[in-house]
C-alpha cells in the first residue's frame, strides 16, 4: 500500500518521468557524446516532450543540425532570379531596379552573367544624393565578389560568412558558368525559418500596392493567384506565371518600360533580362 496519499500520485508520476529522461539523457553522454545524429535527435525531441525544451527552441536546434547536411545548390538563388547591374549602367537604369527589389547587395556584371565584376551594396549609393554633381563610375564602388562551388556545405559557407565578415557568395557549377546566389539570411532562415523584415508583404510575396491604380507584381506570380487577387480570369492553361502571359503578349522578350495592355491592365515592364521579365508596374486601366 503506498505511502503517499492519492493527491500525491500524479507529481510523483511526473517527477519519475523526468528522473527517467534526466538518466537516460547522462546515460547517452556517459560515453562522451550521442553515436549518431539520429541518437542526438531522440534525445532532444524527448526533451521536447517533458517540456524541457519549446516547439521553436526544438525547430532551432534541428534546423541547426540540418545544415550540415545540405549544400549550397539546394538553398541558392538560381541565375535565372537574380537580380544584377550591369557595369555600363547609369544610375537612373539601375536606381528603379534596387528601389523596387528592396534588396542590399546587388552581382555587377559585364556582357554576361557569368562575367560577375563585384557585388554592389545599397548603401554605398547614400553617396549620390550628396555629391550629385560629381562624376560617378560604378566600377569604383564596387565590393570584391565571393565564388564558392555549388558543393559547399551550409555550415562550413556560414562559418566562412561570421569569419570573413561578407553576406553574400556567388555560385558556380562545375564548368566555372554562374549558376546562383546565396546570402546569409538565405542559410539563417534554414536554422530559424523565414525572417520577415519591413519590406516583405505580410499576405502577398508577389504583389505590392503603390497606389490606388498601381502595383509592383513579380512576373513569377502564379496565374491563379493574380485572378485572385485583381478578380479576373487569365487562362492559365499555357502558362504557370503572369510573366509568361506578358510575354506572349509581347511576342518578344521585352525590354525595361516598354508597355502592353490587356484586359483592362496596363503591364509596364520595370526589370527584364535577356531571359526572362522580373518585375512588372501594373495600372488598373
Amino acid at each position: 500500500m503506498s505511502e503517499e496519499p492519492p493527491s500525491s500520485q500524479p507529481a510523483i508520476k511526473e517527477r519519475t518521468q523526468e528522473r527517467s529522461w534526466i538518466d537516460k539523457l547522462i546515460h547517452s553522454f556517459s560515453n562522451n557524446e550521442p553515436q549518431s545524429r539520429e541518437e542526438l535527435l531522440t534525445i532532444i525531441k524527448d526533451a521536447a516532450s517533458n517540456k524541457l525544451l519549446d516547439d521553436e527552441a526544438l525547430e532551432i536546434i534541428e534546423g541547426a543540425l540540418s545544415v550540415s547536411n545540405l549544400q549550397v545548390r539546394e538553398i541558392m538563388i538560381p541565375r535565372s532570379q537574380m537580380v544584377v547591374i550591369k557595369h555600363d549602367e547609369t544610375p537612373e537604369e539601375f536606381l528603379p531596379k534596387i528601389i523596387e527589389s528592396c534588396h542590399s547587395r546587388f552581382p555587377v556584371i559585364g556582357e554576361s552573367i557569368d562575367d560577375i565584376r563585384g557585388i554592389l551594396l545599397a548603401k554605398d549609393l547614400l553617396s549620390l544624393l550628396l555629391n550629385r554633381d560629381q562624376p560617378f563610375a560604378l566600377e569604383d564602388m564596387l565590393r570584391p565578389a565571393n565564388i564558392i562551388p555549388e558543393s559547399k556545405r551550409l555550415n562550413v559557407l556560414l562559418k566562412e560568412f561570421r569569419e570573413k565578415r561578407y553576406h553574400m557568395a556567388i555560385i558556380i557549377d562545375e564548368y566555372g558558368g554562374i549558376s546562383g546566389l546565396v546570402t546569409i539570411e538565405d542559410i539563417l532562415e534554414e536554422i530559424v525559418g523565414e525572417i520577415e523584415d519591413e519590406t516583405d508583404d505580410d499576405d502577398d510575396d508577389f504583389i505590392r500596392r503603390v497606389s490606388d491604380e498601381d502595383y509592383i507584381v513579380k512576373a513569377l506570380t502564379p496565374i491563379d493567384d493574380f485572378n485572385d487577387h485583381f478578380d479576373c480570369d487569365f487562362d492559365d492553361a499555357d502558362f504557370d506565371t503572369i510573366g509568361g502571359i506578358v510575354t506572349q503578349a509581347f511576342g518578344h522578350m521585352p525590354a525595361r518600360n516598354e508597355v502592353v495592355e490587356l484586359k483592362g491592365f496596363r503591364f509596364r515592364i520595370l526589370y527584364a533580362d535577356n531571359r526572362q521579365i522580373h518585375l512588372i508596374r501594373l495600372t488598373r486601366l
